[in-house]
């Protein structure tokens, strides 16, 4: 394969300092040939001690020059393969489909919802809470209710975990420390001053720790606590 010697960029630059150099050299000596006594330029050249210098100058410079070209071009020229031009890289494609837009995702029906259904599925409480309960008297009334309480209470434990707010019984004294949350704790009786408190312990409170609700068929209407029931004959 024929190889093309290419100069580096370096090498110009050092080849028009060196022909600058020689230039300028050249009208300085030729200067002093000028300004000399002498009126034929080879008798001032050979005839006077300064004239001789000035004669190998102009003898003497050039080959130094080209001696110098010889001994640099060699490390300032670069070979390449002649007929074979650099090929810009090929600009990357992307091929892969963007991503589609993700689809927000629907919100979650009401949890509130969701556990009066529970509770109206396995023990029938709207039904209760929505009767009216003054004619019956308390014998029959407390039948119903413990029907009614043990089958929430079931769905309950299955559905949501809970946990005291406070640890104690009813009655123990507690404190209330300065940076409690009134969200938590309610205080009751004779408020007065600023935190800690110190009082009677009537409700441990209740915290919901982990809720494990059941999904929601797709296209149910999740206002819907419990679906009307219709026999067909």
């Amino acid at each position: 394969m024929a190889m093309r010697p290419t100069l580096k960029p370096l090498a110009f630059i050092l080849i028009v300092l060196l022909l600058g150099a020689l230039a300028a050299g050249n009208y300085f000596v030729l200067h002093q040939v000028l300004a000399g006594t002498c009126t034929e330029w080879l008798s001032a050249l050979v005839g006077n001690a300064l004239h001789l210098d000035c004669l190998y100058y102009f003898v003497g410079a050039p080959l130094v020059v080209g001696l110098l070209l010889v001994l640099t071009l060699p490390s300032l020229v670069t070979l390449g393969a002649m007929g074979q031009e650099a090929k810009p890289a090929p600009i990357p494609t992307d091929t892969k489909k963007p991503a589609p837009t993700p689809v927000p995702a629907k919100p979650a029906p009401d949890a509130a919802i969701q556990l009066l259904a529970l509770f109206q599925r396995e023990g029938r409480l709207i039904d209760f809470l929505r009767e009216d309960i003054q004619p019956y008297d308390d014998a029959q009334i407390g039948a119903a209710v413990r029907t009614i309480h043990q089958a929430c209470r079931l769905a309950l434990a299955e559905h949501v975990t809970l946990e005291p707010v406070l640890s104690g019984h009813e009655g123990d004294d507690v404190t209330v420390p300065h940076s409690f949350d009134p969200s938590a704790i309610r205080l009751t009786g004779n408020v007065s001053g600023e935190p800690p408190f110190r009082g009677a312990l009537r409700h441990a409170g209740w915290r919901a720790v982990q809720v494990k609700l059941p999904a929601q068929p797709s296209g149910q209407d999740p206002r819907i606590v419990a679906p009307a029931e219709v026999e067909i004959s």
